[in-house]
């Protein structure tokens, strides 16, 4: 079972001091974290971009480009990256040189992203949809193909480009699509391409049609990822009194419209978060693998203003007694099997 750990990066005050670290301590913070999860033994880290808001990342790449230097094994991955909102040619060169930097390391999810703010901000305000469909199918070939001739609707046309440097992955990095909506998975299908299912505060069973749509138009094949809010202690009444502030400030900074105070994080702790001793959460985790038929699992431990040291020692135990208890799915193993 493939882990990484997910990190959204909000910049929200510690609900029990009202604490709000700097700017500078919070993106040293996530570098830390990601450094600590490879030593844990993760496959790699997941870094959000969000503008405008208490979200502190705007340029996951450049943070992954610091943890690259730092690390040498920790995939390296955005997620997720607002393709729609960016060009395409600029993502292929900054994915291309952080691969290069970390020695073929570097992976990309990329979702449509929905947010008037942001699309205001970036001049981007009309067919969200059919930009990322055309942003991704020139990324693709941007990325595997050199002398790229191309022209589409949404920028003006390339005459035989190569962007440098060339990945060193071949024949690319690992691309996965962030969706978890019917038509974001068949172009996943068309595109042949990994499947990330999205938020961490729906209830991971409302994903199962999709996901059964994407497996049966694959021929049983494809990978499949879940993102999850996790929290971990050696007892899970220290896991609960810990984690339940700080989910409950996040839920409220992130989701505010869904339900109120204790009856939103009640239902959060049932379906969507992950919180216990080691034994429960493996067992709920391994869960999900089953439900969903998961190939990957993104751990979100980082949030509601959870302090640095929490966080550390939760990447850490969650390294020692629950990843070696993790079971892979049936349609990795099956795979496995076959090779």
């Amino acid at each position: 079972m493939d882990v990484y750990l997910l990190i959204l990066g909000d910049h929200l005050p510690d609900p029990g001091t009202g604490t709000v670290v700097t700017e500078r301590e919070r993106l040293q913070a996530i570098v830390d974290q990601a450094v600590v999860a490879e030593e844990a033994g993760f496959t790699g880290v997941a870094i959000g971009e969000h503008h405008f808001t208490r979200y502190i990342v705007s340029a996951p790449e450049l943070l992954l480009a610091t943890i690259a230097a730092r690390t040498s094994t920790l995939r390296l991955s955005t997620g997720v990256t607002l393709l729609a909102h960016h060009d395409p040619v600029r993502v292929a060169e900054e994915l291309a040189t952080l691969d290069v930097l970390s020695g073929g390391r570097a992976e990309l999810i990329v979702a449509r992203g929905v947010s008037q703010r942001t699309d205001a901000a970036f001049g981007v305000q009309d067919d969200l949809r059919a930009r990322f469909d055309e942003n991704l199918r020139l990324l693709l070939r941007l990325l595997e193909e050199p002398h790229v001739t191309w022209d589409g609707k949404y920028r003006s046309p390339l005459v035989d480009v190569t962007t440098t440097p060339r990945p060193m992955q071949q024949p690319r990095p690992l691309v996965w699509i962030g969706s978890g909506s019917a038509v974001s998975a068949d172009l996943a299908v068309e595109l042949d391409l990994p499947l990330m299912l999205p938020s961490t505060l729906r209830d991971p069973s409302t994903h199962r049609s999709v996901v059964e749509r994407y497996r049966a138009a694959m021929g049983g094949g494809g990978r499949v990822a879940l993102p999850s809010h996790v929290f971990v202690a050696p007892t899970a009444a220290e896991a609960r009194a810990t984690w339940r502030p700080h989910l409950a400030a996040y839920a409220e900074f992130a989701d505010p419209w869904r339900g109120d105070g204790d009856v939103k994080v009640d239902a959060l702790m049932d379906g969507a978060a992950v919180c216990g001793d080691p034994v429960e959460v493996t067992e709920r985790l391994n869960g999900l693998t089953e439900l969903l038929g998961l190939d990957a699992q993104l751990v979100m431990v980082d949030i509601g203003g959870l302090p640095h040291q929490a966080v550390l020692d939760t990447i850490r135990l969650f390294g020692r007694e629950v990843l070696p208890n993790l079971t892979p799915s049936p349609a990795a193993t099956a795979r496995q099997a076959a090779s």
